[in-house]
């Protein structure tokens, strides 16, 4: 199952009690105090882990709490420091603030760590309190609360590539085809029901990830469908690939329904729509020849982009298709680079 939002609240253990404590001995009926301090409250760490790639272990349990630390003890004897609680999340998860929906950190990088919640301080025993006016102190401190805050968590996946489209456009054929994935595929709507990854092998040793989105419908940014909680995982991507049926079976005309989606990205985010896009006609094996090749021009100038045409079950310009994909990608990073640079 694949989880990719969860609410949770967090808390440092508490600081121990400081102890009030006196020296007592044999020969020595009037010892000075000795009261030793508590011990600090355990952190709450979040690690990223590349073992996991949901957050479906965090939300079966709402409430994290460290451990607190033990109260001092007499002999001036410090209590225990409360053990920290580590939990693991997935590469990519954002940390917000549920109060104030405040970013608090994008865990994007494996083995990275960060303590959301600090532990409170010991107590200072009632040594601590000794003067020369008051050499049989009988106060401690109590110890500090720790930190406690209620968290949102979103896992955004982090993908080279994004394949958009609309449900049934054949984005998860295509990832079987490119890649090792083997997402469920069937002749219907929503057969994607979470974002797939696959990552896909080519030359010179080299790799990129392609995550396919499931599909998207008119008014998918407000939450109709399945659309506005799995768009965000494609704010991550470098590349679009938007997928479109030319099939005379296609449920809507191919210009209208490149619209529709295009419409939703700028709805969701319009930083979404500026991302570098490439088009493809699916399902070109059904269209013949002449016809085929007056409709994919007729295609471009709707759409005033061009159009790369392919069949995944013929197999056609797939290969075209991941040249492409590798030349943008090229493209991004050269751009990239000269941002830096420049």
């Amino acid at each position: 199952m694949f989880v990719d939002e969860a609410v949770i609240f967090v808390k440092g253990g508490d600081g121990g009690n400081g102890c009030v404590s006196f020296r007592r001995e044999k020969y020595v009926p009037h010892g000075g105090p000795d009261g030793g301090n508590g011990g600090m409250g355990g952190d709450v760490i979040f690690h990223v882990s590349d073992k996991i790639d949901t957050l479906l272990d965090i939300t079966s349990r709402v409430k994290h709490i460290a451990e607190s630390g033990a109260h001092g003890k007499g002999s001036t004897k410090r209590g225990k420091d409360g053990k920290d609680l580590s939990i693991d999340l997935p590469r990519g998860t954002v940390v917000k603030d549920k109060e104030s929906g405040r970013i608090l950190k994008d865990m994007s990088t494996v083995g990275e760590s960060i303590i959301i919640a600090r532990g409170g301080r010991g107590g200072r025993g009632n040594k601590h309190f000794a003067t020369s006016i008051n050499q049989v102190p009988r106060q401690a401190e109590k110890g500090k609360p720790g930190e406690e805050r209620w968290l949102t968590l979103e896992l955004k996946l982090l993908a080279d590539v994004g394949l958009i489209g609309m449900p049934n456009a054949g984005k998860s054929t295509l990832l079987s085809r490119i890649s090792a994935a083997r997402p469920k595929i069937a002749d219907y709507p929503f057969t994607t029901l979470q974002p797939q990854l696959g990552i896909v092998e080519v030359e010179n040793c080299r790799r990129f990830v392609v995550a396919d989105i499931p599909g998207l419908i008119e008014g998918a940014h407000s939450g109709i469908g399945l659309g506005d909680e799995f768009l965000r995982h494609i704010e991550r991507t470098k590349l679009l690939v938007h997928l479109l049926d030319v099939s005379p079976f296609a449920r809507m005309n191919p210009s209208d329904a490149y619209s529709i989606v295009r419409n939703e990205l700028i709805q969701y985010n319009p930083k979404l729509a500026e991302k570098k896009e490439i088009v493809i006609a699916n399902k070109t094996d059904l269209l013949d020849t002449e016809s085929g090749n007056e409709f994919i021009q007729t295609l471009e100038e709707k759409i005033s982009k061009p159009v790369c045409p392919v069949s995944m079950v013929t197999g056609k310009n797939i290969g075209t298709l991941i040249n492409m994909i590798i030349s943008a990608l090229n493209e991004i990073q050269f751009q990239k680079s000269e941002l830096l640079c420049g």
